[in-house]
């Protein structure tokens, strides 16, 4: 009697991508890098008259930190923060409000969780959810991750 009928289901290792989701991503990636250039420009233009004895300007563009991944509602988002200079030593530093330094995922994204808990479905499941959801991208929210925000 260890015989079975009961076969294995694979899904397909097809990778389709949506052009209309493509271009949805696209768009949210443009956006933030804009919102995030006109954050930075406000902080130039706050220190464009302190200049350094030399007489150059103190507060300057100074390339980009390196580019990180945020889950969003609409799949994984690349981003490039800028950086700023302080030629004067003062210490005055670039952090953006809209992406904080270790953003990793987006709020909307946190508020579902519990919602999601309060639906019925157990932390065991949550990856599964989240897959169906946001997609692969979901990978980094683990049962741990889960219980932590569910307790917020």
């Amino acid at each position: 009697m260890s015989k079975s009928n009961l076969h294995a289901l694979s899904q397909p290792e097809v990778a389709t991508t949506d052009p209309l989701h493509e271009l949805i991503r696209q768009g949210a990636r443009d956006l933030i890098a804009k919102a995030v250039e006109s954050e930075l420009q406000g902080l130039l233009n706050q220190y464009a008259d302190v200049s350094t004895p030399d007489g150059r300007q103190a507060v300057v563009r100074n390339g980009h930190l390196p580019k990180r991944t945020i889950q969003t509602g609409v799949g994984d988002v690349d981003v490039q923060v800028p950086k700023v200079r302080d030629r004067s030593g003062s210490g005055i530093r670039f952090n953006s409000q809209l992406l904080p330094p270790y953003l990793k995922r987006a709020r909307s994204l946190d508020e579902l969780i519990p919602w999601l808990y309060l639906r019925g479905v157990s932390s065991g499941d949550f990856q599964e959810a989240l897959n169906a959801l946001v997609g692969e991208q979901a990978k980094g929210l683990s049962a741990n991750t889960v219980t932590r925000l569910k307790a917020q």
